[in-house]
């Protein structure tokens, strides 16, 4: 799969947005589906959403239905995570990886990128 890097976090005001966008080296980046996880202090690593190589199929966590969108760019090799209506406890390290395996736990998902930090203050 190459390699993916996370950016896009920073410090949002709750209700506010991001985008969080992961870049991947390679070329074989269309051919994954792909996904993005978040981990906060102290917590297991979480499946946000999920999207498949063609960009056609996407599949949320409850938490994050109807404030996250997940889209993809196979033309840009990146995928993105528009995040709307962010509350504190979206607070985490957000994570990008290539779905190896099937299924939405962490070890269905390789090649993770370093992540990125969203904060969300009250």
């Amino acid at each position: 799969q190459g390699q993916l890097v996370e950016s896009g976090g920073g410090l949002v005001q709750a209700g506010g947005s991001l985008r969080l966008s992961c870049a991947a080296s390679g070329r074989t980046f269309s051919t994954y589906a792909m996904g993005w996880f978040r981990q906060a202090p102290g917590k297991e690593r979480e499946f946000v959403a999920r999207i498949n190589w063609r960009g056609s199929s996407t599949y949320y966590a409850d938490f994050v239905k109807g404030r996250f969108t997940i889209s993809r760019d196979n033309a840009k090799n990146t995928m993105y995570l528009q995040m709307n209506s962010l509350k504190p406890e979206d607070t985490a390290v957000y994570y990008c990886a290539a779905q190896i395996r099937s299924g939405t736990d962490h070890n269905s998902f390789g090649s993770w990128g370093q992540g990125t930090q969203v904060t969300v203050s009250s």
